[in-house]
């Protein structure tokens, strides 16, 4: 990381204009750190990418719901997915078990809690906000969708073929809580979060596939109602989000951005072969295509998760930098 060491917190905050620990003249008010961002301004270029991004990732939802939901050849390839999973499941169950078990109403108010401590602790009033936006956004999103929003016709002949599960609510919680404190945490935590959170997001997600609890599509578009509200509150941003000036090189971000991107490069074009071999083309295991659409669906999980926390962290480290 090559963060610089911040001023000695004692000195004093409003004796001269410029200095990095007296930003615009206005750190004489409320905390240091405040202080040192209350002159500056978001830039508008970073705000209108993270917009895109937000809206890039809504259609994704859609798209999602539409190719894997409303059409019977992606029903299929799901569905496979789904019945692929009981395969091994009894020695895989005992690990997925415990992720799932830590995913309930006192694991979202903990972490949502931890998060905005964190803001409030660095005089972020707005910042904390946005994380209790975002959170709370995107777990209701998930559920109006479900239970609203998106219906699943009944195109395969299995039974309550017509009840819908997409987006996963489970996947939502684990996703919304890590991207929430992925923005809360000072800028130079902020690419180890962005590893541990989709490590604990991919580990959250693939478990409910393994319990047969969701299809690999209702995981990938909780993701992405995630990835789209992390994106519009940072496309919010306000002097209250924003880090200290700083120059240099991000090693730590392009780093932990470059390692996310390619693992989700590999992963999807594994995932994708399998899916083309559930079509008739592509990959496949020699033991059957449901484990092949099982292993392809986990696979796809895993990339989209990887690429959209990569994305939250350079959307995030790029809003944030004035």
């Amino acid at each position: 990381m090559t963060d610089r060491t911040l001023p000695p917190r004692d000195l004093p905050r409003s004796s001269h204009v410029g200095g990095a620990g007296d930003i615009g003249g206005a750190s004489s008010v409320g905390s240091p750190m405040a202080g040192r961002t209350a002159g500056l301004r978001p830039r508008m270029g970073p705000r209108v990418v993270a917009a895109v991004v937000a809206a890039l990732a809504l259609w994704g939802v859609w798209a999602t719901w539409d190719v894997f939901v409303r059409s019977g050849r992606g029903q299929h390839a799901d569905q496979l997915a789904l019945e692929g999973a009981a395969r091994g499941q009894g020695v895989l169950w005992e690990l997925a078990e415990p992720v799932l078990g830590v995913v309930s109403n006192s694991f979202v108010g903990l972490g949502l809690a931890v998060a905005v401590v964190l803001a409030l602790a660095r005089g972020r009033w707005w910042l904390a906000a946005q994380v209790v936006i975002l959170v709370a956004g995107a777990n209701l999103t998930t559920q109006v969708l479900k239970h609203v929003v998106l219906d699943r016709p009944a195109l395969l002949d299995i039974a309550r073929a017509d009840i819908n599960t997409l987006p996963s609510g489970h996947t939502t919680v684990a996703a919304s809580v890590a991207a929430g404190l992925l923005i809360a945490v000072p800028r130079r935590w902020r690419p180890l979060v962005a590893l541990a959170g989709a490590g604990y997001t991919a580990a959250t997600g693939v478990s409910t596939l393994i319990g047969q609890w969701h299809r690999p599509s209702d995981v990938v578009a909780a993701i992405l109602v995630v990835l789209a509200w992390s994106a519009g509150v940072c496309a919010l941003s306000s002097s209250s989000s924003l880090d200290q000036p700083r120059t240099g090189a991000e090693p730590g971000t392009s780093g932990a951005a470059g390692l996310l991107l390619l693992g989700a490069v590999v992963c999807g074009a594994l995932g994708l072969g399998a899916l083309g071999s559930v079509r008739g083309y592509g990959w496949a295991l020699p033991i059957g295509g449901d484990l092949t659409a099982y292993m392809g669906g986990a696979l796809g999980v895993v990339a989209v998760t990887l690429g959209s926390f990569a994305l939250i962290l350079l959307v995030r480290q790029s809003t944030a930098r004035p």
